[in-house]
Protein backbone atom coordinates (compact mmCIF):
# COMPACT_ATOMS: atom_id res chain seq x y z
CA UNK A 1 0.00 0.00 0.00
CA UNK A 2 1.34 3.43 -0.97
CA UNK A 3 -0.08 6.72 0.30
CA UNK A 4 0.10 9.14 -2.62
CA UNK A 5 -0.69 12.84 -2.64
CA UNK A 6 -1.37 14.31 -6.06
CA UNK A 7 -0.62 18.03 -6.33
CA UNK A 8 -1.74 20.14 -9.24
CA UNK A 9 1.04 22.43 -10.49
CA UNK A 10 1.06 26.14 -9.67
CA UNK A 11 -0.43 28.81 -11.89
CA UNK A 12 0.85 29.68 -15.36
CA UNK A 13 0.00 32.67 -17.52
CA UNK A 14 -2.28 30.39 -19.56
CA UNK A 15 -4.09 29.32 -16.38
CA UNK A 16 -4.51 32.99 -15.46
CA UNK A 17 -5.85 33.79 -18.93
CA UNK A 18 -8.03 30.64 -18.98
CA UNK A 19 -6.36 29.01 -21.99
CA UNK A 20 -6.25 25.28 -22.72
CA UNK A 21 -2.69 24.07 -22.05
CA UNK A 22 -2.62 20.31 -22.51
CA UNK A 23 0.81 19.15 -23.66
CA UNK A 24 1.98 22.70 -24.44
CA UNK A 25 4.94 23.30 -22.13
CA UNK A 26 4.06 26.56 -20.36
CA UNK A 27 6.18 27.67 -17.34
CA UNK A 28 4.97 28.78 -13.94
CA UNK A 29 4.43 32.47 -13.35
CA UNK A 30 5.33 34.24 -10.10
CA UNK A 31 1.90 33.51 -8.61
CA UNK A 32 2.41 29.83 -9.43
CA UNK A 33 5.78 29.78 -7.69
CA UNK A 34 4.25 31.38 -4.59
CA UNK A 35 1.44 28.80 -4.67
CA UNK A 36 3.99 25.99 -4.90
CA UNK A 37 5.89 27.36 -1.89
CA UNK A 38 2.68 27.65 0.13
CA UNK A 39 1.73 24.06 -0.74
CA UNK A 40 5.25 22.94 0.16
CA UNK A 41 5.01 24.61 3.57
CA UNK A 42 1.73 22.80 4.31
CA UNK A 43 3.18 19.48 3.20
CA UNK A 44 6.35 20.04 5.24
CA UNK A 45 4.32 20.63 8.39
CA UNK A 46 2.34 17.43 7.74
CA UNK A 47 5.34 15.22 7.05
CA UNK A 48 7.34 16.72 9.91
CA UNK A 49 4.57 15.58 12.26
CA UNK A 50 4.73 12.11 10.72
CA UNK A 51 8.52 12.04 10.95
CA UNK A 52 8.98 10.89 7.35
CA UNK A 53 10.40 12.36 4.15
CA UNK A 54 8.29 11.50 1.11
CA UNK A 55 9.47 10.60 -2.36
CA UNK A 56 8.65 13.39 -4.83
CA UNK A 57 7.78 12.59 -8.45
CA UNK A 58 6.47 14.76 -11.25
CA UNK A 59 5.25 15.14 -14.78
CA UNK A 60 8.12 16.22 -17.01
CA UNK A 61 6.30 19.34 -18.23
CA UNK A 62 8.08 22.35 -16.76
CA UNK A 63 5.11 23.79 -14.84
CA UNK A 64 4.80 20.54 -12.89
CA UNK A 65 8.53 19.89 -12.62
CA UNK A 66 9.25 23.36 -11.18
CA UNK A 67 6.38 22.96 -8.69
CA UNK A 68 7.87 19.61 -7.65
CA UNK A 69 11.37 21.05 -7.31
CA UNK A 70 10.06 23.78 -5.00
CA UNK A 71 8.22 21.20 -2.89
CA UNK A 72 11.21 18.85 -2.73
CA UNK A 73 13.53 21.66 -1.64
CA UNK A 74 11.24 22.75 1.21
CA UNK A 75 10.78 19.12 2.35
CA UNK A 76 14.52 18.43 2.07
CA UNK A 77 13.61 15.51 -0.20
CA UNK A 78 15.57 14.08 -3.11
CA UNK A 79 15.17 15.77 -6.51
CA UNK A 80 11.87 14.86 -8.20
CA UNK A 81 11.76 11.74 -10.36
CA UNK A 82 10.13 12.49 -13.71
CA UNK A 83 7.29 10.41 -15.13
CA UNK A 84 6.05 11.53 -18.58
CA UNK A 85 2.93 9.41 -17.91
CA UNK A 86 1.84 12.14 -15.44
CA UNK A 87 1.56 14.71 -18.24
CA UNK A 88 -1.64 16.63 -18.83
CA UNK A 89 -4.27 15.41 -21.25
CA UNK A 90 -3.41 16.29 -24.83
CA UNK A 91 -5.92 18.70 -26.35
CA UNK A 92 -4.49 18.77 -29.86
CA UNK A 93 -5.75 21.64 -31.99
CA UNK A 94 -7.52 23.18 -28.97
CA UNK A 95 -4.28 23.98 -27.11
CA UNK A 96 -3.97 27.74 -26.71
CA UNK A 97 -7.73 28.22 -27.11
CA UNK A 98 -9.61 30.19 -24.46
CA UNK A 99 -11.70 27.94 -22.21
CA UNK A 100 -15.06 29.59 -23.10
CA UNK A 101 -14.28 29.12 -26.80
CA UNK A 102 -13.34 25.48 -26.22
CA UNK A 103 -16.56 24.83 -24.33
CA UNK A 104 -18.63 26.53 -27.02
CA UNK A 105 -17.07 24.30 -29.68
CA UNK A 106 -16.54 21.04 -27.82
CA UNK A 107 -18.71 21.02 -24.72
CA UNK A 108 -17.56 19.75 -21.35
CA UNK A 109 -15.43 17.72 -21.59
CA UNK A 110 -14.69 17.62 -25.30
CA UNK A 111 -17.81 16.39 -27.11
CA UNK A 112 -16.99 16.33 -29.94
CA UNK A 113 -13.24 16.25 -29.24
CA UNK A 114 -10.82 18.65 -30.88
CA UNK A 115 -8.55 17.23 -33.56
CA UNK A 116 -5.78 15.33 -31.81
CA UNK A 117 -7.44 15.43 -28.38
CA UNK A 118 -6.63 12.47 -26.11
CA UNK A 119 -9.67 10.34 -25.37
CA UNK A 120 -10.72 10.25 -21.73
CA UNK A 121 -10.60 6.45 -21.62
CA UNK A 122 -6.96 6.56 -22.73
CA UNK A 123 -6.19 9.40 -20.30
CA UNK A 124 -7.67 7.37 -17.44
CA UNK A 125 -5.75 4.23 -18.36
CA UNK A 126 -2.52 6.22 -18.62
CA UNK A 127 -3.07 7.86 -15.24
CA UNK A 128 -3.96 4.66 -13.40
CA UNK A 129 -0.98 2.88 -14.93
CA UNK A 130 1.26 5.78 -13.88
CA UNK A 131 0.16 5.57 -10.24
CA UNK A 132 0.74 1.82 -10.11
CA UNK A 133 4.14 2.21 -11.78
CA UNK A 134 5.18 4.95 -9.34
CA UNK A 135 4.05 2.87 -6.34
CA UNK A 136 5.97 -0.18 -7.60
CA UNK A 137 9.12 1.86 -8.23
CA UNK A 138 9.01 3.47 -4.78
CA UNK A 139 8.33 0.17 -3.00
CA UNK A 140 11.25 -1.40 -4.86
CA UNK A 141 13.74 1.06 -3.38
CA UNK A 142 12.19 1.69 0.05
CA UNK A 143 10.84 -1.75 1.13
CA UNK A 144 10.03 -2.87 3.72
CA UNK A 145 9.10 0.69 4.76
CA UNK A 146 5.95 2.21 3.26
CA UNK A 147 7.21 5.63 2.17
CA UNK A 148 4.58 8.16 1.05
CA UNK A 149 4.72 9.80 -2.36
CA UNK A 150 4.02 13.33 -3.53
CA UNK A 151 3.24 13.41 -7.26
CA UNK A 152 2.91 16.72 -9.11
CA UNK A 153 0.67 16.53 -12.14
CA UNK A 154 -2.10 18.43 -13.95
CA UNK A 155 -5.75 19.24 -13.47
CA UNK A 156 -7.13 17.14 -16.31
CA UNK A 157 -5.25 14.00 -15.32
CA UNK A 158 -5.90 14.41 -11.60
CA UNK A 159 -9.60 14.99 -12.25
CA UNK A 160 -9.79 11.80 -14.28
CA UNK A 161 -8.09 9.84 -11.50
CA UNK A 162 -10.59 11.26 -8.99
CA UNK A 163 -13.42 10.14 -11.29
CA UNK A 164 -11.88 6.69 -11.61
CA UNK A 165 -11.37 6.21 -7.87
CA UNK A 166 -14.84 7.53 -6.98
CA UNK A 167 -16.80 5.50 -9.51
CA UNK A 168 -17.39 8.64 -11.59
CA UNK A 169 -19.21 10.45 -8.79
CA UNK A 170 -16.55 13.09 -8.08
CA UNK A 171 -15.61 15.88 -8.62
CA UNK A 172 -19.10 17.30 -8.29
CA UNK A 173 -20.67 19.42 -11.02
CA UNK A 174 -19.43 22.99 -10.75
CA UNK A 175 -16.16 22.06 -9.07
CA UNK A 176 -12.65 22.49 -10.39
CA UNK A 177 -9.21 21.66 -9.01
CA UNK A 178 -7.28 24.78 -8.07
CA UNK A 179 -3.62 25.33 -8.79
CA UNK A 180 -1.36 23.73 -6.15
CA UNK A 181 -4.32 21.86 -4.64
CA UNK A 182 -3.76 18.50 -2.89
CA UNK A 183 -5.64 15.23 -3.47
CA UNK A 184 -5.05 12.07 -1.40
CA UNK A 185 -5.04 8.52 -2.71
CA UNK A 186 -4.00 5.05 -1.61
CA UNK A 187 -2.48 2.85 -4.30
CA UNK A 188 -2.75 -0.90 -3.73
CA UNK A 189 -1.63 -3.64 -6.09
CA UNK A 190 -5.04 -3.85 -7.76
CA UNK A 191 -6.77 -0.60 -6.92
CA UNK A 192 -6.55 3.16 -6.58
CA UNK A 193 -8.62 4.55 -3.69
CA UNK A 194 -9.54 8.18 -3.12
CA UNK A 195 -9.18 9.45 0.45
CA UNK A 196 -9.90 13.14 -0.15
CA UNK A 197 -9.76 15.84 -2.77
CA UNK A 198 -9.75 19.64 -2.72
CA UNK A 199 -11.93 21.59 -5.11
CA UNK A 200 -13.13 25.14 -5.61
CA UNK A 201 -16.13 26.54 -7.45
CA UNK A 202 -15.66 26.61 -11.21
Amino acid sequence: MTALTLIRHGETDWNRDRRIQGATDIPLNDTGRAQARAAADELAAEFDRLGVTPVVVSSDLQRAHETARIIAAVLDAEAPILYPQLRERRYGAAEGMLVPEYRARHGEPGQPPAEGEEERTLLRARGVDALHRIARDVRRVTAPTDVPVIAVSHGGLIGELIRHASGDTLPLAGERLGNASAHRFVVDRDSVRLLSYTAVAA
